[in-house]
């Protein structure tokens, strides 16, 4: 049977070789948004492990809460469009509560400037994602903006909790938002 440029599973006119088909496209954006979700999960309980009964635990479990209500979308969303989660989730699962822990450790700073910094990354991950949605894809661009509006919630929490004074900010920042970033593009993929 051959597939019509139309197909879900054609490549759009003009694709170069090794560009994902819109089918393709579709279970990266849900595979990829549940890795991060679930990332962002073990993120805040290594936070809260650490933290959690300080003064901002209060504030660490909403943005815990809101992330597992992001990450139960995204597994409902594997599970109706079959689509596999990353192969690498025990990694992130070990990773992700590492980073929140670890970052909780290096002081109340370090932990808001690692939100600032994955929420950043996030945001503009999230906008690049909606540009490639179209209207048959409208339930999940409109998960996507609440949850992006969230996660730009979650950037300012930690920015008017003076994660840009922890220390060596810019180098913090910069390596954990290039750690991000690799996170995304493999779990896209694996």
């Amino acid at each position: 049977m051959t597939q019509t440029a139309a197909s879900p599973a054609a490549r759009p006119i003009g694709a170069l070789p090794g560009d994902p088909t819109p089918r393709e496209r579709l279970a990266r954006i849900v595979r990829v948004d549940h890795a991060g979700e679930y990332g962002a999960k073990r993120i805040y309980e290594g936070q809260i492990a650490v933290m959690g009964k300080g003064r901002h635990g209060k504030t660490l479990r909403h943005m815990a809460d809101q992330e597992l209500v992001h990450l139960r979308y995204f597994e409902q969303q594997l599970n109706a469009r079959k689509v596999r989660p990353t192969l690498l989730q025990p990694l992130w699962h070990v990773t992700g509560f590492l980073l929140g822990a670890g970052t909780a450790l290096l002081g109340e700073r370090a932990a808001m400037a690692c939100t600032v910094a994955v929420e950043e990354v996030i945001e503009g991950h999230y906008e690049e994602q909606l540009a490639h949605l179209g209207p048959e894809e409208a339930d999940l661009a409109a998960n996507i903006r609440q949850f992006q509006a969230e996660e730009v919630e979650h950037r300012d929490i930690g920015l008017a909790n003076d994660a840009e004074h922890a220390p060596a900010y810019p180098l913090l920042s910069a390596a954990i938002k290039a750690g991000t970033k690799a996170v995304i593009w493999v779990a896209e993929r694996v």
